[in-house]
């Protein structure tokens, strides 16, 4: 297993914002930024080129290797915001049915646009997400 790309860099949160986002979705990833630094009570940390980390933890995979990962985090791509919700969506059936329009992979949350979604579900959400991985954390 190659070694991961994705780990902290010293690249600035708010300038990867600047320069990648516009409009609408620029406005949406500063209200994630600010509700995920009220949750963590952590400084954003830019991991990779592209994803926007507060705190980390150890994964370890079969093959005994470890590598660090952010325990809470998002991305605002073109297409849409990514959160990141550790480890999956199973414990946050309930939440998830109140959010509104969105889509799931294994623990990435897609939003379009945060007018799609409950806010203080999403809140809620990201929270108890961030709260179950502190376990884990470094």
């Amino acid at each position: 297993m190659a070694e991961p790309k994705t780990k902290p860099t010293a690249v600035s949160v708010t300038g990867f914002i600047e320069k990648t986002t516009e409009g609408k979705k620029k406005q949406d990833a500063y209200t994630i930024l600010e509700m995920m630094e009220k949750i963590t009570k952590e400084k954003p940390v830019m991991w990779g080129p592209s994803i926007i980390g507060f705190g980390s933890y150890t994964v370890k995979y079969p093959n005994g290797k470890e590598y660090d990962w952010p325990a809470s985090g998002f991305s605002p791509r073109k297409q849409s915001l990514v959160v990141y919700i550790m480890p999956g969506f199973d414990r946050y059936e309930e939440l998830m049915s109140k959010l509104g329009k969105y889509k799931t992979g294994k623990s990435c949350l897609y939003i379009n646009k945060l007018e799609d979604i409950d806010l203080k579900v999403l809140y809620q959400v990201i929270k108890q997400s961030h709260s179950y991985m502190k376990k884990y954390k470094k």
